[in-house]
């Protein structure tokens, strides 16, 4: 039989990873937006037929669906205009949109052979000539590693007690311009993109390390270890157990709403494969998060989550200092455009991170909240999409950061007197950045509703049926070799061409796929020689 850590593994490839439980709270007022008491044969129209308000409607009381915070989804998007335009301008001035990050750490779970060969995969990097002074690595190590925190060190990364994700140590890395690599559709996809996405959800099970092997119901414990994206898969009603806390809660919500951003960006900025031509794709929309309001749901939840986290930072980022240069060229208008965002965020960020890590075992389970989200971060470098790493890695830091900043630093460690270099200097470029990625969701969003406005009856069912279809598509295991097949020969010919046409693309992507081939032919040439484990047992630090 199978440990039931395998086990659970093993059923996340065959379960939807983002069909969430429906939300815990429930409005006491009139239905709000994305509201429980939805019909599930209605919830295309649901999403894509309401009309955004315009007016916040703050209360002072649990409103919900958006659990442990003060304001409900029409508050949230009353105030998403202004402020995407807001956050739109600051990412593209000199200090947000520089980003510093080793994309080429091997991947630490499993060989990663998952290169993407697509030109849309690929990313533009800036010379360090370019960057100023004062933000290059040299100068950064310097300042950033003088307070003396103990720290975790890894190859090319390490993490410090209050982080909640591995931080690059500046050792390597390329500087990236973030605006001339925009996170959208990229053609990444496949087992590769599938094996991160499973791992991200099963492997981060709360309680997983308690299971034993040998309970009596080795599914029942599987079942209660997985979390409530795939447990909603194995019974018949999509709501929440008794038995699951409130921080358990909120760290599916908070991957839940990653996931769903993303995916509200991919189709957004979709490329036609017929014409050639970006735009949004409403179908791959309808597929991917109309169909599910939950996962709407939880864009909004981390939305809340980050607007709170910039509340709490507000006069710590006010008193940053954003210029590169002594002639404030570029970015004199950084800190007036930050305030703006930052009323809006004391306005609107509501989340109440009090009521999280209450109890006796409060700070066990801060810690295990604490790892499961560095080992998402370290999954982040499984991804053989380097643009889609890139954006994996920047928002799986601002969304660290900003759970650093709500559950580790109290307000004498918000003083920007008392401890300037609190926070690094990738670390606030991300937050905001990530910020600016949830506040894009949901104004993509708008977008796809206007043109569900523009369908007729017969689209609209047209739409929903080719919905049903993928959502109902089987599920098909790949076959297994036989025994003495030639895995490789295969598939050489195709990754040649392939390897071939990123050589013709350009430096970065031809690089890295001779270095998988090397890597490849290397390990299936030590796979020859390498020595039985099973009588090793299991690793205990995988």
């Amino acid at each position: 039989m199978l440990p039931s850590h395998l086990l659970a593994l093993s059923l996340s490839f065959l379960v939807d990873p983002l069909a969430n439980a429906r939300a815990y709270v429930r409005a006491s007022q009139s239905p709000s937006l994305l509201s429980d008491n939805i019909l599930r044969t209605d919830q295309v129209h649901h999403v894509l037929d309401h009309q955004p308000v315009k007016e916040p409607a703050c209360k002072q009381y649990l409103t919900g669906p958006i659990e442990t915070t003060l304001c409900d989804y029409e508050t949230v998007e009353s105030v998403n205009d202004d402020l995407f335009s807001q956050l739109h301008a600051l990412v593209e001035t000199p200090f947000f949109k520089y980003f510093r990050v080793d994309l080429y750490r091997d991947c630490p779970f499993w060989q990663e052979n998952g290169f993407c060969m697509n030109r849309e995969c690929g990313i533009t990097t800036v010379d360090e000539s370019e960057i100023p002074e004062k933000w290059r690595a040299a100068t950064l190590s310097r300042l950033e590693t003088l307070t003396g925190d103990q720290r975790t060190i890894l190859p090319g990364c390490y993490h410090r007690d209050s982080d909640y994700c591995f931080l690059d140590d500046m050792t390597e890395g390329d500087y990236v311009d973030l605006t001339l690599n925009p996170e959208r559709f990229t053609g990444y996809t496949g087992p590769s993109a599938h094996r991160v996405w499973s791992s991200i959800y099963s492997e981060n099970c709360f309680g997983l390390s308690h299971l034993s092997p040998g309970s009596d119901n080795p599914m029942t414990s599987v079942k209660k270890s997985l979390p409530e994206s795939l447990k909603s898969r194995t019974r018949p009603h999509s709501v929440y157990d008794s038995e699951d806390c409130l921080e358990q809660r909120v760290y599916y919500k908070i991957i839940s709403g990653l996931h769903a951003s993303i995916s509200t960006h991919i189709c957004h900025e979709n490329l036609n494969q017929t014409t050639g031509e970006w735009g949004p794709d409403l179908q791959c929309f309808v597929n991917r998060v109309a169909s599910y309001p939950e996962r709407l749901q939880y864009i909004y939840f981390d939305a809340v989550l980050l607007l709170r986290a910039v509340a709490r930072l507000g006069p710590y980022l006010s008193a940053y200092d954003y210029c590169g240069t002594d002639t404030h060229e570029g970015d004199a208008e950084t800190p007036e455009e930050l305030k703006r965002i930052i009323d809006i965020a004391q306005a609107v960020g509501k989340f109440d991170e009090t009521m999280m890590f209450q109890g006796e075992n409060a700070q066990i389970l801060k810690q295990e909240f604490k790892e499961h989200f560095r080992n998402v971060s370290r999954i982040m470098d499984c991804v053989g999409c380097d643009k889609c790493r890139l954006w994996g890695r920047v928002q799986t830091t601002g969304v660290a950061t900003a759970l650093k900043v709500l559950f580790e630093l109290d307000e004498k460690a918000l003083d920007p007197k008392s401890n300037p270099n609190l926070l690094q200097r990738s670390e606030v470029v991300a937050l905001i950045n990530t910020l600016h990625r949830f506040s894009e969701s949901l104004a993509a969003v708008n977008i796809f509703r206007e043109m569900w406005a523009e369908t007729d009856v017969q689209q609209e069912a047209e739409f929903i049926e080719r919905a049903a279809s993928a959502a109902m598509g089987p599920f098909k295991p790949h076959r297994s070799p036989g025994v003495g097949a030639d895995v490789i020969s295969g598939n050489l010919l195709g990754d040649v061409l392939a390897w071939v046409r990123a050589c013709r693309d350009g430096t970065v992507g031809c690089m890295r796929g001779l270095i998988d081939g090397l890597r490849t032919v290397l390990s299936a040439v030590l796979e020859v020689f390498e020595v039985s484990g099973k009588e090793q047992g299991p690793r205990s630090d995988l």
